[in-house]
């Protein structure tokens, strides 16, 4: 299974109709925050793949669309944000939002407010084991954890309760974005047996291998 994963910027390779040329065999799209609807509703359309999101501290819960019409999730597209899906045998879960470092944002959270977020999502993620045998494959942020890719700066310092999940439920992969790196750097840390990666601004990564370039 081939995964991409985007956030924070609209790449043009991706946003072009030729985009299915390159990732046309992507199985599935995985949005980290921070990214306008028309985007992954193009995505959705151009590579005809379930695109699964959560929401970063820039974005609303709603968007007018060119006719003004609004809409509060992008067509097309499964909010992630809290809740514990199951893809072709792959488990995701997802948290939205970054660090509240100003009262503008309707996804910033102090790290009171996402220690309740992050128990809510661990009372779903509790049965997996007996039932898969695992209790989670992918967890999808915004922000990165605590002291793991996260910036020194108050908007980017990540959350201390995503160190307590990928420590509890062990995914292979907590995939986040907020953290913007360029010059070609696409950062990766091992903690335990979980693989935190940046995924800004996409990254595709092959399930089966496990890994991702």
């Amino acid at each position: 299974m081939k995964i991409l994963a985007i956030s924070d910027q609209v790449v043009d390779s991706l946003y072009i109709v030729r985009a299915k040329d390159r990732f046309g065999d992507v199985d599935l799209i995985v949005g980290c925050g921070d990214l306008p609807y028309y985007y992954l509703e193009f995505l959705v359309t151009v590579l005809n793949q379930p695109l699964y999101f959560v929401y970063g501290n820039h974005d609303k819960s709603f968007e007018y669309t060119a006719s003004g019409t609004r809409r509060i999730t992008p067509a097309g597209c499964v909010p992630l944000g809290g809740r514990a899906i199951v893809f072709n045998g792959l488990i995701l879960a997802g948290l939205d939002g970054s660090i509240r470092y100003n009262n503008e944002g309707q996804y910033q959270f102090t790290p009171a407010e996402m220690d309740r977020k992050a128990l809510r999502l661990t009372l779903r993620l509790l049965s997996n084991r007996l039932r898969y045998g695992r209790w989670l494959d992918i967890l999808v942020t915004h922000s990165p954890p605590f002291g793991v890719g996260d910036g020194p700066d108050t908007a980017h310092i990540g959350f201390r309760a995503l160190n307590t999940l990928i420590h509890r439920f062990k995914p292979h992969y907590l995939l986040h974005g907020h953290q913007h790196v360029y010059h070609g750097l696409k950062p990766g840390t091992q903690v335990g047996s979980t693989r935190v990666l940046n995924v800004f601004p996409y990254r595709v990564i092959d399930w089966e291998r496990g890994d991702g370039e």
